[in-house]
């Protein structure tokens, strides 16, 4: 069974299960993306690379690559179980990419199970790390970020930056509604980086989804998360 549970500082969550409940996951997310007939479409090449990481992750750790335990959660025998650490933002992001592509891919009772299962725990490890904080955050599990976004993985990497630089911890997670603001339809935040993104791209002479955003400031190798 798949679980999850917010990181130490709260830079995000620590998704854990066997190496058959993680190979799951990773069968259900690959019906999602990267698909030849979509490589073309408007705003599918960039969501690719954004549920991609996500896919990379859930990979690794179920290679052992990660985070590895034995426990006896939710069963009286010891196993083995396999887990990696995904920030909120990614986390966020990757399941808007997927249940937006979920419309023009055939979608069986298996992975609509497994996506309610991550958006259950998603929620639970939030209030498990603050209650208060989680009450401004869980809405965005469901709804509200821009999962037609054609450039959802600058957005998110915008964000994703922005928020590992306030250093975790409760304050910080108390801010993050306010940054995702960022990646909402509508709101002046979500034009406003539109307008950034759209000079970025002609300072550079390059598409928009070329950008990359400069995080070399960050010392990921060393992250409190």
């Amino acid at each position: 069974m798949l679980y999850l549970t917010p990181t130490k500082r709260g830079i995000g969550a620590e998704i854990w299960g066997t190496y058959e409940d993680l190979d799951a996951l990773y069968d259900v997310i690959g019906t999602f993306w990267n698909q030849e007939q979509y490589h073309n479409a408007k705003g599918f090449e960039n969501r690719d690379k954004l549920i991609s990481g996500f896919s990379y992750e859930i990979r690794k750790a179920k290679e052992g690559s990660r985070d590895q335990r034995e426990t006896s959660h939710f069963s009286p025998e010891r196993a083995t179980h396999y887990g990696t650490k995904i920030s909120w933002v990614h986390f966020l992001f990757s399941l808007s990419a997927i249940k937006y592509n979920m419309q023009f891919y055939p979608t069986d009772k298996l992975a609509i199970s497994m996506l309610l299962q991550l958006e259950f725990w998603l929620e639970s490890a939030m209030n498990e790390f603050d209650e208060i904080g989680a009450k401004n955050l869980v809405g965005h599990i469901e709804n509200g970020l821009d999962g037609a976004n054609e450039f959802s993985y600058q957005y998110m990497r915008s964000i994703h930056i922005d928020y590992v630089q306030l250093g975790g911890g409760k304050r910080a997670f108390g801010k993050l509604p306010e940054l995702l603001k960022r990646g909402i339809f509508f709101t002046g935040e979500y034009k406003e980086y539109r307008d950034f993104l759209e000079k970025e791209a002609k300072r550079l002479q390059c598409s928009i989804s070329d950008l990359e955003m400069d995080d070399d400031h960050i010392d990921y190798e060393h992250l409190q998360w």
